[in-house]
């Protein structure tokens, strides 16, 4: 019996409990801090709070629970440090998300030009056309601390936690295809999400962990995710994953929704394969002089 809940709990290779039974905890971690965490946020709000203000609040509640039950798995489960996941701090930091953010707006600003071109979109003007320049700042601020913390958020649980641990149980290709997938599936409850807009999601997730793949930390892909958030909906005006953020640029897209993606954005639309390739390709540009990391420990 001994030896049967042995091979079951414990991972063959260390001490640690097996990768699916940490992954499990971490997720419960984060259930049971999300309650008093959401009571916590609301409380920050003003009586009738814009989108933006919820939305700034949303995120700094997902913020304390990602990262407290990560730091708690990765501490009590894992036994390996914080700063493993991919945070260490070293000279690439700030080049590696000024990179990612560059990449982005390459990418995102194709995405805006062939849509152009193609007739599918049309201008409607600037915020700063909508509304005294005056109100602009406030939302703007808001909005982009938002997109910052949910680049922290999402890219320490699914290419840090999510992928490292899921490698650590199989390999590295599953860890990358599986995380993913979780990925893409943590996005079905977004407005107008469709299993299209799901596989545009898991493709986006392999690009992201790219990044971290090439480089071995998660500052490359936190700027790949910041940027490319911020360009899509605040820059140029798409749909976020069916969110509609604060906008600088304003913009109505009317083509075939199989290409654009429709209300969902991008994401949900073929235009996004090559944008993604092509990302793909400036990574590994931008990192050919980089020694390759090896995966070793997780």
């Amino acid at each position: 019996m001994k030896k049967f809940l042995t091979s079951v709990f414990l991972s063959r290779n260390d001490s640690r409990i097996r990768a699916g039974w940490r992954l499990a905890f971490q997720t419960l971690f984060a259930a049971i801090l999300w309650g008093p965490s959401n009571l916590a946020a609301n409380r920050l709000l003003s009586p009738n709070p814009s989108f933006v203000e919820k939305m700034l609040v949303g995120t700094l509640a997902e913020c304390f629970v990602i990262t407290l039950s990560v730091w708690l798995a990765r501490r009590f489960l894992d036994k390996r440090s914080f700063i493993s996941l991919g945070l260490r701090i070293d000279s690439h930091i700030l080049k590696d998300m000024l990179a990612g953010i560059l990449i982005t707006f390459l990418l995102m600003g194709g995405i805006f030009l062939t849509e152009w071109v193609a007739g599918w979109i049309r201008f409607e003007g600037f915020a700063w056309q909508r509304q005294p320049i005056r109100e602009i700042p406030l939302p703007l601020l808001m909005e982009t601390l938002a997109l910052v913390l949910v680049a922290w958020n999402e890219e320490l649980l699914s290419r840090g936690y999510h992928l490292q641990t899921l490698a650590s149980g199989a390999n590295l290709f599953w860890g990358v295809f599986l995380s993913s997938s979780i990925f893409a599936l943590l996005h079905l409850g977004n407005p107008s999400a469709t299993w299209v807009s799901t596989a545009g999601i898991f493709f986006a997730g392999i690009f992201l962990a790219y990044g971290y793949l090439r480089t071995g930390n998660l500052w490359l892909s936190m700027g790949l995710h910041l940027g490319w958030n911020f360009f899509e909906g605040v820059f140029f005006g798409f749909p976020v994953s069916g969110l509609n953020l604060y906008r600088l640029t304003r913009i109505s897209v009317s083509g075939p929704k199989l290409w654009t993606g429709g209300s969902f954005g991008p994401e949900a639309g073929l235009v996004v394969l090559p944008a993604l390739a092509l990302g793909i390709w400036l990574i590994r540009l931008y990192t050919a002089k980089r020694e390759t990391p090896s995966f070793q420990d997780f």
